[in-house]
Protein backbone atom coordinates (compact mmCIF):
# COMPACT_ATOMS: atom_id res chain seq x y z
CA UNK A 1 0.00 0.00 0.00
CA UNK A 2 0.97 3.59 -0.56
CA UNK A 3 2.69 5.05 2.48
CA UNK A 4 3.76 8.37 1.06
CA UNK A 5 2.37 11.38 2.88
CA UNK A 6 3.83 13.99 0.55
CA UNK A 7 0.44 14.86 -0.93
CA UNK A 8 -2.88 15.46 0.86
CA UNK A 9 -5.05 12.38 0.95
CA UNK A 10 -7.69 12.08 -1.77
CA UNK A 11 -11.27 11.05 -1.27
CA UNK A 12 -11.58 7.26 -1.13
CA UNK A 13 -7.81 6.87 -0.91
CA UNK A 14 -8.02 5.61 2.68
CA UNK A 15 -8.55 2.16 1.15
CA UNK A 16 -4.97 2.01 -0.13
CA UNK A 17 -3.08 4.53 1.98
CA UNK A 18 -1.93 4.73 5.57
CA UNK A 19 -2.71 7.81 7.59
CA UNK A 20 -1.00 9.19 10.67
CA UNK A 21 -2.51 10.56 13.89
CA UNK A 22 -1.16 14.00 13.00
CA UNK A 23 -3.47 14.16 9.97
CA UNK A 24 -6.55 14.04 12.20
CA UNK A 25 -8.60 16.67 13.91
CA UNK A 26 -10.11 15.24 17.08
CA UNK A 27 -12.53 16.88 19.52
CA UNK A 28 -9.61 17.08 21.93
CA UNK A 29 -8.00 19.58 19.51
CA UNK A 30 -10.71 22.24 19.77
CA UNK A 31 -9.59 25.85 19.99
CA UNK A 32 -11.01 28.19 22.59
CA UNK A 33 -13.15 29.85 19.94
CA UNK A 34 -14.55 26.50 18.84
CA UNK A 35 -15.30 25.54 22.42
CA UNK A 36 -17.10 28.84 22.91
CA UNK A 37 -19.30 28.35 19.83
CA UNK A 38 -20.08 24.75 20.78
CA UNK A 39 -21.00 25.84 24.31
CA UNK A 40 -23.24 28.58 22.94
CA UNK A 41 -25.06 25.94 20.90
CA UNK A 42 -25.44 23.63 23.92
CA UNK A 43 -26.75 26.52 25.99
CA UNK A 44 -29.29 27.33 23.30
CA UNK A 45 -30.57 23.76 23.35
CA UNK A 46 -30.71 23.73 27.15
CA UNK A 47 -32.42 27.10 27.56
CA UNK A 48 -34.62 27.43 24.46
CA UNK A 49 -35.37 23.93 23.19
CA UNK A 50 -35.49 21.40 26.02
CA UNK A 51 -38.03 23.37 28.11
CA UNK A 52 -40.31 23.61 25.05
CA UNK A 53 -40.14 20.11 23.55
CA UNK A 54 -43.84 19.34 24.05
CA UNK A 55 -44.85 22.70 22.59
CA UNK A 56 -42.55 22.10 19.62
CA UNK A 57 -43.98 18.63 18.99
CA UNK A 58 -47.49 20.08 19.00
CA UNK A 59 -46.33 22.56 16.34
CA UNK A 60 -47.53 25.55 18.33
CA UNK A 61 -48.16 28.36 15.88
CA UNK A 62 -45.09 30.53 15.37
CA UNK A 63 -42.91 28.71 17.92
CA UNK A 64 -40.41 27.08 15.53
CA UNK A 65 -40.18 30.31 13.58
CA UNK A 66 -39.36 32.28 16.72
CA UNK A 67 -36.75 29.71 17.79
CA UNK A 68 -35.02 29.90 14.41
CA UNK A 69 -35.05 33.69 14.69
CA UNK A 70 -33.47 33.50 18.15
CA UNK A 71 -30.80 31.18 16.75
CA UNK A 72 -30.27 33.68 13.92
CA UNK A 73 -29.82 36.53 16.38
CA UNK A 74 -26.97 34.56 17.98
CA UNK A 75 -25.35 33.99 14.60
CA UNK A 76 -26.07 30.25 14.59
CA UNK A 77 -27.85 30.31 11.22
CA UNK A 78 -24.90 31.96 9.51
CA UNK A 79 -21.94 29.95 10.72
CA UNK A 80 -21.04 28.79 7.20
CA UNK A 81 -22.01 32.09 5.56
CA UNK A 82 -19.17 34.55 4.80
CA UNK A 83 -19.00 37.73 6.86
CA UNK A 84 -19.54 39.74 3.68
CA UNK A 85 -23.03 38.20 3.46
CA UNK A 86 -23.94 38.64 7.11
CA UNK A 87 -22.59 35.38 8.51
CA UNK A 88 -19.79 34.39 10.87
CA UNK A 89 -17.65 32.71 8.21
CA UNK A 90 -16.41 29.88 10.43
CA UNK A 91 -14.43 26.97 9.06
CA UNK A 92 -15.83 23.56 8.19
CA UNK A 93 -14.72 21.87 11.42
CA UNK A 94 -16.34 24.55 13.55
CA UNK A 95 -19.54 24.01 11.58
CA UNK A 96 -19.42 20.31 12.41
CA UNK A 97 -18.86 21.03 16.10
CA UNK A 98 -21.85 23.40 16.16
CA UNK A 99 -23.99 20.87 14.28
CA UNK A 100 -23.10 18.22 16.85
CA UNK A 101 -23.92 20.51 19.76
CA UNK A 102 -27.30 21.35 18.25
CA UNK A 103 -27.95 17.71 17.42
CA UNK A 104 -29.64 17.12 20.77
CA UNK A 105 -32.50 19.41 19.77
CA UNK A 106 -34.90 16.77 18.39
CA UNK A 107 -37.28 18.42 15.85
CA UNK A 108 -35.53 21.77 16.17
CA UNK A 109 -32.31 20.15 14.95
CA UNK A 110 -34.14 19.05 11.80
CA UNK A 111 -35.55 22.53 11.14
CA UNK A 112 -32.15 24.10 11.86
CA UNK A 113 -30.28 21.63 9.65
CA UNK A 114 -32.70 22.07 6.76
CA UNK A 115 -32.55 25.85 6.95
CA UNK A 116 -28.77 26.19 7.26
CA UNK A 117 -28.00 23.37 4.83
CA UNK A 118 -30.32 22.65 1.94
CA UNK A 119 -32.30 25.85 2.59
CA UNK A 120 -29.34 28.26 2.39
CA UNK A 121 -26.38 26.61 0.68
CA UNK A 122 -27.76 26.22 -2.88
CA UNK A 123 -28.12 30.00 -3.16
CA UNK A 124 -24.84 30.65 -1.35
CA UNK A 125 -22.77 28.35 -3.55
CA UNK A 126 -24.63 28.42 -6.87
CA UNK A 127 -26.45 31.75 -6.96
CA UNK A 128 -25.36 34.80 -8.89
CA UNK A 129 -23.92 37.65 -6.88
CA UNK A 130 -27.27 39.44 -7.12
CA UNK A 131 -29.16 36.41 -5.78
CA UNK A 132 -26.64 35.93 -2.99
CA UNK A 133 -26.91 39.56 -1.92
CA UNK A 134 -30.69 39.45 -2.02
CA UNK A 135 -31.35 36.19 -0.18
CA UNK A 136 -28.36 34.95 1.83
CA UNK A 137 -28.07 37.76 4.43
CA UNK A 138 -31.73 37.38 5.35
CA UNK A 139 -31.38 33.60 5.54
CA UNK A 140 -28.29 33.97 7.72
CA UNK A 141 -30.07 36.32 10.12
CA UNK A 142 -33.22 34.22 10.31
CA UNK A 143 -35.44 36.96 8.92
CA UNK A 144 -36.22 34.57 6.06
CA UNK A 145 -36.42 30.78 6.41
CA UNK A 146 -35.40 28.36 3.69
CA UNK A 147 -36.70 25.05 2.33
CA UNK A 148 -35.61 22.67 -0.41
CA UNK A 149 -38.11 21.30 -2.94
CA UNK A 150 -36.60 18.24 -4.62
CA UNK A 151 -38.56 15.09 -3.73
CA UNK A 152 -41.74 14.25 -5.62
CA UNK A 153 -44.34 11.48 -5.20
CA UNK A 154 -42.70 9.48 -8.00
CA UNK A 155 -39.06 10.47 -7.43
CA UNK A 156 -37.30 9.81 -4.14
CA UNK A 157 -33.89 8.19 -4.43
CA UNK A 158 -34.10 8.68 -8.21
CA UNK A 159 -34.32 12.45 -7.85
CA UNK A 160 -33.50 13.22 -11.47
CA UNK A 161 -36.73 11.53 -12.59
CA UNK A 162 -38.81 14.42 -11.21
CA UNK A 163 -41.76 15.63 -13.32
CA UNK A 164 -41.99 19.26 -12.22
CA UNK A 165 -41.77 21.44 -15.34
CA UNK A 166 -40.39 24.91 -16.06
CA UNK A 167 -41.46 26.68 -19.24
CA UNK A 168 -40.03 29.94 -20.54
CA UNK A 169 -42.62 32.69 -20.94
CA UNK A 170 -43.24 34.34 -24.29
CA UNK A 171 -41.36 37.49 -23.29
CA UNK A 172 -38.32 35.42 -22.20
CA UNK A 173 -38.19 37.05 -18.77
CA UNK A 174 -39.67 34.34 -16.56
CA UNK A 175 -40.12 30.60 -16.16
CA UNK A 176 -43.51 29.20 -15.24
CA UNK A 177 -43.06 26.28 -12.82
CA UNK A 178 -45.74 23.61 -12.45
CA UNK A 179 -45.49 20.46 -10.34
CA UNK A 180 -45.78 18.83 -6.94
CA UNK A 181 -43.15 18.38 -4.22
CA UNK A 182 -43.45 16.34 -1.05
CA UNK A 183 -41.70 15.81 2.31
CA UNK A 184 -40.61 19.46 2.28
CA UNK A 185 -38.99 20.24 5.62
CA UNK A 186 -39.81 23.77 6.85
CA UNK A 187 -42.41 23.89 4.08
CA UNK A 188 -45.10 25.34 6.33
CA UNK A 189 -43.25 28.55 7.18
CA UNK A 190 -40.43 28.95 4.64
CA UNK A 191 -40.05 32.27 2.84
CA UNK A 192 -37.64 30.93 0.23
CA UNK A 193 -37.81 27.68 -1.75
CA UNK A 194 -35.04 26.07 -3.78
CA UNK A 195 -37.11 24.31 -6.46
CA UNK A 196 -35.90 21.68 -8.94
CA UNK A 197 -37.67 21.37 -12.30
CA UNK A 198 -36.99 20.28 -15.89
CA UNK A 199 -37.05 22.82 -18.68
CA UNK A 200 -38.80 21.68 -21.88
CA UNK A 201 -38.22 17.99 -21.26
CA UNK A 202 -34.49 18.27 -20.43
CA UNK A 203 -32.82 15.10 -19.16
CA UNK A 204 -31.46 16.91 -16.11
CA UNK A 205 -33.03 19.15 -13.51
CA UNK A 206 -32.54 22.88 -13.22
CA UNK A 207 -32.68 24.68 -9.85
CA UNK A 208 -34.46 27.96 -9.11
CA UNK A 209 -34.85 30.27 -6.13
CA UNK A 210 -38.58 30.87 -5.62
CA UNK A 211 -40.25 33.29 -3.23
CA UNK A 212 -42.72 31.26 -1.16
CA UNK A 213 -45.37 33.99 -1.40
CA UNK A 214 -45.50 33.82 -5.19
CA UNK A 215 -48.90 33.41 -6.83
CA UNK A 216 -49.69 29.80 -7.71
CA UNK A 217 -48.07 28.17 -4.66
CA UNK A 218 -50.27 26.15 -2.32
CA UNK A 219 -49.57 23.77 0.56
CA UNK A 220 -51.15 20.59 1.84
CA UNK A 221 -51.75 20.25 5.61
CA UNK A 222 -48.87 19.16 7.84
CA UNK A 223 -47.89 15.50 7.48
CA UNK A 224 -48.54 13.18 10.43
CA UNK A 225 -45.21 11.53 11.15
CA UNK A 226 -43.78 8.79 13.37
CA UNK A 227 -41.18 11.14 14.81
CA UNK A 228 -39.74 14.65 14.45
CA UNK A 229 -43.32 15.79 14.99
CA UNK A 230 -42.31 19.38 15.61
CA UNK A 231 -40.68 19.65 12.20
CA UNK A 232 -42.92 21.22 9.56
CA UNK A 233 -43.30 18.73 6.69
CA UNK A 234 -45.71 19.56 3.89
CA UNK A 235 -46.46 18.98 0.24
CA UNK A 236 -45.97 22.04 -1.94
CA UNK A 237 -47.84 22.58 -5.21
CA UNK A 238 -46.70 24.91 -7.99
CA UNK A 239 -49.28 26.00 -10.56
CA UNK A 240 -47.77 28.24 -13.23
CA UNK A 241 -45.60 29.97 -10.64
CA UNK A 242 -43.77 32.84 -12.36
CA UNK A 243 -40.05 32.95 -11.51
CA UNK A 244 -37.59 35.50 -12.96
CA UNK A 245 -34.97 33.95 -15.23
CA UNK A 246 -32.34 35.58 -12.99
CA UNK A 247 -33.41 33.19 -10.19
CA UNK A 248 -31.89 30.17 -11.94
CA UNK A 249 -29.00 28.64 -9.98
CA UNK A 250 -25.75 27.78 -11.80
CA UNK A 251 -27.19 27.08 -15.26
CA UNK A 252 -29.71 25.10 -17.22
CA UNK A 253 -29.50 21.38 -16.48
CA UNK A 254 -27.15 21.92 -13.54
CA UNK A 255 -29.76 21.15 -10.88
CA UNK A 256 -28.93 17.47 -10.46
CA UNK A 257 -25.27 18.33 -9.80
CA UNK A 258 -26.40 20.93 -7.25
CA UNK A 259 -28.65 18.36 -5.57
CA UNK A 260 -25.84 15.82 -5.30
CA UNK A 261 -23.32 18.28 -3.87
CA UNK A 262 -25.76 19.71 -1.34
CA UNK A 263 -26.69 16.17 -0.28
CA UNK A 264 -23.00 15.41 0.30
CA UNK A 265 -22.84 18.33 2.72
CA UNK A 266 -26.03 17.11 4.38
CA UNK A 267 -24.60 13.63 4.85
CA UNK A 268 -21.49 14.64 6.76
CA UNK A 269 -23.48 17.16 8.80
CA UNK A 270 -26.00 14.45 9.64
CA UNK A 271 -23.12 12.33 10.96
CA UNK A 272 -22.12 15.25 13.20
CA UNK A 273 -25.68 15.96 14.28
CA UNK A 274 -26.43 12.41 15.38
CA UNK A 275 -23.45 12.59 17.73
CA UNK A 276 -25.36 15.17 19.77
CA UNK A 277 -28.31 12.79 19.85
CA UNK A 278 -26.12 9.85 20.90
CA UNK A 279 -24.57 11.78 23.76
CA UNK A 280 -27.92 13.13 24.99
CA UNK A 281 -29.50 9.66 24.96
CA UNK A 282 -26.48 8.21 26.76
CA UNK A 283 -26.69 10.88 29.43
CA UNK A 284 -30.39 10.21 30.01
CA UNK A 285 -29.93 6.43 30.06
CA UNK A 286 -27.04 6.56 32.53
CA UNK A 287 -28.90 8.96 34.79
CA UNK A 288 -31.88 6.60 34.86
CA UNK A 289 -29.65 3.55 35.37
CA UNK A 290 -27.99 5.22 38.35
CA UNK A 291 -31.34 6.14 39.91
CA UNK A 292 -33.39 3.01 39.14
CA UNK A 293 -33.11 0.47 41.97
CA UNK A 294 -33.75 -3.24 41.44
CA UNK A 295 -32.92 -6.04 43.85
CA UNK A 296 -31.50 -3.52 46.27
CA UNK A 297 -29.05 -1.64 44.06
CA UNK A 298 -28.94 0.65 40.99
CA UNK A 299 -29.32 -1.17 37.69
CA UNK A 300 -26.10 0.49 36.55
CA UNK A 301 -24.33 -2.05 38.76
CA UNK A 302 -25.47 -4.95 36.60
CA UNK A 303 -23.43 -6.40 33.77
CA UNK A 304 -26.28 -6.51 31.27
CA UNK A 305 -26.79 -2.76 31.62
CA UNK A 306 -23.07 -2.02 31.62
CA UNK A 307 -22.63 -3.99 28.40
CA UNK A 308 -25.16 -1.71 26.73
CA UNK A 309 -23.56 1.48 28.02
CA UNK A 310 -20.12 0.25 27.02
CA UNK A 311 -21.26 -0.43 23.47
CA UNK A 312 -23.03 2.95 23.29
CA UNK A 313 -19.71 4.58 24.17
CA UNK A 314 -17.79 2.56 21.59
CA UNK A 315 -20.13 3.33 18.70
CA UNK A 316 -20.29 7.02 19.57
CA UNK A 317 -16.49 7.24 19.85
CA UNK A 318 -16.07 5.54 16.46
CA UNK A 319 -18.48 7.83 14.60
CA UNK A 320 -17.07 10.91 16.32
CA UNK A 321 -13.50 9.97 15.40
CA UNK A 322 -14.36 9.27 11.76
CA UNK A 323 -16.61 12.32 11.31
CA UNK A 324 -13.97 14.80 12.47
CA UNK A 325 -11.33 12.94 10.49
CA UNK A 326 -13.14 13.46 7.20
CA UNK A 327 -14.10 16.97 8.29
CA UNK A 328 -10.39 17.80 8.61
CA UNK A 329 -9.70 16.21 5.21
CA UNK A 330 -12.41 18.37 3.65
CA UNK A 331 -11.11 21.50 5.37
CA UNK A 332 -7.55 20.82 4.23
CA UNK A 333 -8.74 20.34 0.65
CA UNK A 334 -10.71 23.61 0.77
CA UNK A 335 -7.63 25.44 2.03
CA UNK A 336 -5.47 23.87 -0.69
CA UNK A 337 -7.97 24.89 -3.38
CA UNK A 338 -8.10 28.47 -2.13
CA UNK A 339 -4.28 28.57 -2.03
CA UNK A 340 -4.31 27.55 -5.71
CA UNK A 341 -6.49 30.53 -6.54
CA UNK A 342 -9.93 28.87 -6.53
CA UNK A 343 -12.77 31.11 -5.29
CA UNK A 344 -13.80 30.19 -1.71
CA UNK A 345 -17.34 29.05 -2.58
CA UNK A 346 -16.03 26.84 -5.40
CA UNK A 347 -13.24 25.52 -3.18
CA UNK A 348 -15.79 24.56 -0.53
CA UNK A 349 -17.79 22.54 -3.05
CA UNK A 350 -14.66 20.86 -4.39
CA UNK A 351 -13.65 19.86 -0.89
CA UNK A 352 -17.02 18.28 -0.19
CA UNK A 353 -17.18 16.59 -3.58
CA UNK A 354 -13.71 15.12 -3.12
CA UNK A 355 -14.83 13.21 -0.01
CA UNK A 356 -18.32 12.25 -1.21
CA UNK A 357 -17.62 8.54 -0.56
CA UNK A 358 -16.62 9.18 3.04
CA UNK A 359 -19.66 11.44 3.55
CA UNK A 360 -21.89 8.59 2.38
CA UNK A 361 -20.13 6.07 4.63
CA UNK A 362 -20.43 8.34 7.67
CA UNK A 363 -24.10 9.06 7.02
CA UNK A 364 -24.73 5.30 7.27
CA UNK A 365 -22.49 4.78 10.28
CA UNK A 366 -23.86 7.77 12.18
CA UNK A 367 -27.54 7.10 11.62
CA UNK A 368 -27.18 3.44 12.57
CA UNK A 369 -25.13 4.27 15.64
CA UNK A 370 -27.83 6.65 16.85
CA UNK A 371 -30.52 4.05 16.21
CA UNK A 372 -28.53 1.59 18.32
CA UNK A 373 -27.96 4.07 21.13
CA UNK A 374 -31.57 5.22 21.44
CA UNK A 375 -32.87 1.66 21.18
CA UNK A 376 -30.65 0.57 24.05
CA UNK A 377 -31.61 3.69 25.99
CA UNK A 378 -35.27 2.66 25.76
CA UNK A 379 -34.29 -0.84 26.90
CA UNK A 380 -32.43 0.52 29.91
CA UNK A 381 -35.51 2.54 30.85
CA UNK A 382 -37.61 -0.60 30.52
CA UNK A 383 -41.35 0.09 30.66
CA UNK A 384 -40.72 3.77 31.33
CA UNK A 385 -38.84 3.98 28.04
CA UNK A 386 -42.05 3.13 26.21
CA UNK A 387 -43.90 5.93 27.93
CA UNK A 388 -44.31 9.25 26.15
CA UNK A 389 -43.32 10.84 29.47
CA UNK A 390 -39.69 9.80 28.94
CA UNK A 391 -37.11 11.64 26.87
CA UNK A 392 -35.81 8.44 25.29
CA UNK A 393 -39.22 7.65 23.77
CA UNK A 394 -39.02 10.85 21.73
CA UNK A 395 -35.38 10.15 20.88
CA UNK A 396 -36.27 6.66 19.65
CA UNK A 397 -39.00 7.93 17.32
CA UNK A 398 -37.03 10.91 16.09
CA UNK A 399 -33.94 8.84 15.31
CA UNK A 400 -35.54 6.59 12.73
CA UNK A 401 -35.77 9.20 9.99
CA UNK A 402 -31.98 9.54 9.81
CA UNK A 403 -31.65 6.25 7.94
CA UNK A 404 -33.92 7.75 5.26
CA UNK A 405 -32.82 11.41 5.23
CA UNK A 406 -30.14 12.51 2.75
CA UNK A 407 -30.62 9.35 0.69
CA UNK A 408 -31.54 6.03 2.25
CA UNK A 409 -28.76 4.02 3.87
CA UNK A 410 -29.08 1.43 1.12
CA UNK A 411 -28.47 4.12 -1.52
CA UNK A 412 -25.55 5.55 0.46
CA UNK A 413 -23.96 2.13 0.91
CA UNK A 414 -23.97 1.53 -2.84
CA UNK A 415 -23.03 5.11 -3.65
CA UNK A 416 -19.91 5.06 -1.46
CA UNK A 417 -18.51 2.03 -3.31
CA UNK A 418 -19.52 3.28 -6.75
CA UNK A 419 -17.71 6.59 -6.17
CA UNK A 420 -14.48 4.82 -5.20
CA UNK A 421 -14.71 2.39 -8.14
CA UNK A 422 -15.33 5.20 -10.64
CA UNK A 423 -12.31 7.09 -9.34
CA UNK A 424 -10.23 3.95 -9.66
CA UNK A 425 -11.36 3.48 -13.27
CA UNK A 426 -10.40 7.10 -13.99
CA UNK A 427 -6.94 6.50 -12.52
CA UNK A 428 -7.51 8.92 -9.63
CA UNK A 429 -6.96 6.12 -7.09
CA UNK A 430 -4.71 3.12 -7.69
CA UNK A 431 -7.05 0.41 -6.49
CA UNK A 432 -6.22 -2.50 -8.75
CA UNK A 433 -2.46 -2.35 -8.17
CA UNK A 434 -2.78 -2.95 -4.41
CA UNK A 435 -5.60 -5.45 -5.08
CA UNK A 436 -3.30 -7.46 -7.35
CA UNK A 437 -0.56 -7.31 -4.72
CA UNK A 438 -2.99 -8.81 -2.19
CA UNK A 439 -3.94 -11.53 -4.69
CA UNK A 440 -0.25 -12.39 -5.17
CA UNK A 441 0.22 -12.44 -1.40
CA UNK A 442 -2.44 -15.14 -1.14
CA UNK A 443 -0.29 -17.40 -3.32
CA UNK A 444 2.76 -17.02 -1.09
CA UNK A 445 3.68 -18.27 2.35
CA UNK A 446 2.69 -15.58 4.86
CA UNK A 447 5.54 -13.72 6.52
CA UNK A 448 5.87 -13.86 10.28
CA UNK A 449 5.61 -10.12 10.75
CA UNK A 450 7.24 -8.58 13.77
CA UNK A 451 4.87 -6.19 15.47
CA UNK A 452 6.73 -3.02 16.45
CA UNK A 453 6.73 -1.99 20.09
CA UNK A 454 4.42 1.00 19.69
CA UNK A 455 1.09 1.97 21.22
CA UNK A 456 -1.76 -0.21 19.88
CA UNK A 457 0.69 -1.84 17.46
CA UNK A 458 -1.41 -5.00 17.10
CA UNK A 459 -4.40 -2.95 16.04
CA UNK A 460 -2.21 -1.08 13.55
CA UNK A 461 -1.35 -4.40 11.90
CA UNK A 462 -5.00 -5.48 12.05
CA UNK A 463 -6.24 -2.46 10.11
CA UNK A 464 -3.68 -3.17 7.38
CA UNK A 465 -5.07 -6.69 7.09
CA UNK A 466 -8.68 -5.50 7.19
CA UNK A 467 -7.93 -3.30 4.19
CA UNK A 468 -6.34 -6.27 2.44
CA UNK A 469 -9.61 -8.15 2.88
CA UNK A 470 -11.43 -5.16 1.39
CA UNK A 471 -9.04 -5.03 -1.56
CA UNK A 472 -9.24 -8.77 -2.17
CA UNK A 473 -13.03 -8.79 -2.13
CA UNK A 474 -13.39 -5.62 -4.21
CA UNK A 475 -10.78 -6.69 -6.76
CA UNK A 476 -12.41 -10.08 -7.20
CA UNK A 477 -15.88 -8.56 -7.55
CA UNK A 478 -14.60 -6.16 -10.23
CA UNK A 479 -12.82 -8.93 -12.06
CA UNK A 480 -15.80 -11.29 -12.04
CA UNK A 481 -18.70 -8.88 -12.43
CA UNK A 482 -17.30 -5.82 -14.18
CA UNK A 483 -20.22 -5.46 -16.57
CA UNK A 484 -22.97 -5.98 -14.01
CA UNK A 485 -21.40 -4.84 -10.73
CA UNK A 486 -23.28 -1.54 -10.63
CA UNK A 487 -26.51 -3.54 -10.49
CA UNK A 488 -25.30 -6.12 -7.94
CA UNK A 489 -26.74 -4.28 -4.97
CA UNK A 490 -26.12 -6.96 -2.36
CA UNK A 491 -22.44 -7.10 -3.32
CA UNK A 492 -22.02 -3.33 -3.25
CA UNK A 493 -23.67 -3.07 0.16
CA UNK A 494 -21.48 -5.82 1.61
CA UNK A 495 -18.34 -4.15 0.24
CA UNK A 496 -19.54 -0.86 1.74
CA UNK A 497 -19.92 -2.48 5.16
CA UNK A 498 -16.31 -3.71 4.95
CA UNK A 499 -15.12 -0.26 3.91
CA UNK A 500 -17.08 1.39 6.70
CA UNK A 501 -15.66 -0.99 9.30
CA UNK A 502 -12.14 -0.26 8.03
CA UNK A 503 -12.69 3.50 8.13
CA UNK A 504 -14.23 3.53 11.60
CA UNK A 505 -11.52 1.25 12.99
CA UNK A 506 -8.66 3.22 11.49
CA UNK A 507 -10.15 6.57 12.55
CA UNK A 508 -10.61 5.37 16.13
CA UNK A 509 -7.12 3.88 16.21
CA UNK A 510 -5.50 7.08 14.94
CA UNK A 511 -7.42 9.15 17.48
CA UNK A 512 -6.40 6.85 20.32
CA UNK A 513 -2.76 7.02 19.20
CA UNK A 514 -2.99 10.81 19.10
CA UNK A 515 -4.33 10.70 22.68
CA UNK A 516 -1.61 8.43 24.02
CA UNK A 517 0.01 11.19 26.06
CA UNK A 518 -3.32 12.33 27.50
CA UNK A 519 -5.34 11.33 30.55
CA UNK A 520 -7.83 9.24 28.55
CA UNK A 521 -5.24 7.08 26.83
CA UNK A 522 -6.28 3.92 28.64
CA UNK A 523 -9.99 4.33 27.97
CA UNK A 524 -9.47 5.07 24.27
CA UNK A 525 -7.21 2.04 24.01
CA UNK A 526 -9.87 -0.23 25.50
CA UNK A 527 -12.45 1.09 23.04
CA UNK A 528 -10.13 0.37 20.12
CA UNK A 529 -9.41 -3.16 21.32
CA UNK A 530 -13.11 -4.05 21.53
CA UNK A 531 -13.88 -2.33 18.22
CA UNK A 532 -11.24 -4.25 16.32
CA UNK A 533 -12.17 -7.61 17.79
CA UNK A 534 -15.82 -7.11 16.82
CA UNK A 535 -14.99 -5.58 13.43
CA UNK A 536 -13.00 -8.66 12.47
CA UNK A 537 -16.20 -10.71 12.62
CA UNK A 538 -18.15 -8.11 10.66
CA UNK A 539 -15.52 -7.93 7.93
CA UNK A 540 -15.16 -11.71 7.78
CA UNK A 541 -18.91 -12.25 7.38
CA UNK A 542 -19.35 -9.57 4.69
CA UNK A 543 -16.24 -10.76 2.83
CA UNK A 544 -17.50 -14.34 2.75
CA UNK A 545 -20.89 -13.20 1.52
CA UNK A 546 -19.27 -11.53 -1.50
CA UNK A 547 -16.72 -14.24 -2.25
CA UNK A 548 -19.29 -17.01 -1.98
CA UNK A 549 -21.28 -15.17 -4.66
CA UNK A 550 -18.52 -14.38 -7.16
CA UNK A 551 -15.90 -17.16 -6.81
CA UNK A 552 -15.97 -20.93 -7.27
CA UNK A 553 -14.07 -24.13 -6.44
CA UNK A 554 -10.33 -23.79 -5.81
CA UNK A 555 -10.38 -20.00 -6.10
CA UNK A 556 -13.17 -19.86 -3.54
CA UNK A 557 -11.23 -22.06 -1.12
CA UNK A 558 -8.10 -19.97 -1.52
CA UNK A 559 -10.01 -16.77 -0.86
CA UNK A 560 -11.61 -18.21 2.24
CA UNK A 561 -8.10 -18.89 3.48
CA UNK A 562 -7.22 -15.29 2.72
CA UNK A 563 -10.25 -14.00 4.61
CA UNK A 564 -9.30 -16.03 7.67
CA UNK A 565 -5.75 -14.70 7.44
CA UNK A 566 -6.76 -11.06 7.05
CA UNK A 567 -9.46 -11.16 9.72
CA UNK A 568 -7.41 -12.99 12.32
CA UNK A 569 -7.20 -11.21 15.67
CA UNK A 570 -5.91 -12.37 19.02
CA UNK A 571 -8.38 -13.41 21.74
CA UNK A 572 -9.69 -10.34 23.57
CA UNK A 573 -11.72 -10.24 26.76
CA UNK A 574 -14.37 -7.93 25.35
CA UNK A 575 -16.78 -8.54 28.23
CA UNK A 576 -14.25 -7.22 30.74
CA UNK A 577 -13.19 -4.28 28.56
CA UNK A 578 -16.74 -3.24 27.70
CA UNK A 579 -17.62 -3.33 31.39
CA UNK A 580 -14.65 -1.12 32.25
CA UNK A 581 -15.58 1.34 29.49
CA UNK A 582 -19.10 1.49 30.90
CA UNK A 583 -17.91 2.09 34.46
CA UNK A 584 -16.13 5.28 33.36
CA UNK A 585 -19.24 6.52 31.54
CA UNK A 586 -21.46 5.69 34.53
CA UNK A 587 -19.16 7.52 36.92
CA UNK A 588 -19.05 10.61 34.70
CA UNK A 589 -22.74 10.51 33.87
CA UNK A 590 -22.42 10.30 30.09
CA UNK A 591 -20.06 10.10 27.13
CA UNK A 592 -16.62 10.56 28.57
CA UNK A 593 -14.61 12.30 25.83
Amino acid sequence: MEDSLKKPIKGGEFVVRKSTPQELFTPEDQTEEQKMIAQMCRDFIKNEIQPNLDRIDKQEEGLMVSLLEKAGALGLLGLSVPESLGGLGTDFTTNLLATESLGAGYSFSVAYGAHTGIGTLPCLYYGSEELRQKYVPKLASGEWKGAYCLTEPGSGSDANSGKTKATLTADGKHYNITGQKMWITNGGFANVFTVFAKIDGDDNLTAFIVDAQSDGISLNPEEKKMGIKGSSTRQVFFNDVKVPIENMLAGRGEGFKIALNILNIGRIKLAAGVLGGCKEAMKDAIKYANERQQFGRPISKYGAIRSKIGEMTIKTFAVESATYRVGKNIEDTIASQIKDGIAPQRAYLKGIEEFAAECALLKVAGSEALDFVVDEAVQIYGGMGYSAESSVERAYRDSRINRIFEGTNEINRMLSVEIILKRALKGEIDLMGPAMAVANELMSIPDMEEIPDTYLAKETSYVINFKKALLMVTGTAIQKRMETLSKEQEILMAVSDIANACYLCESSLLRAQKMQEGPQKELAGKIVQVMFYDAASTIEKASKDVINNVAEEDELKMMHMGIRRFCKVEPTNTIKLRNEIAVTAIEKGGFTF
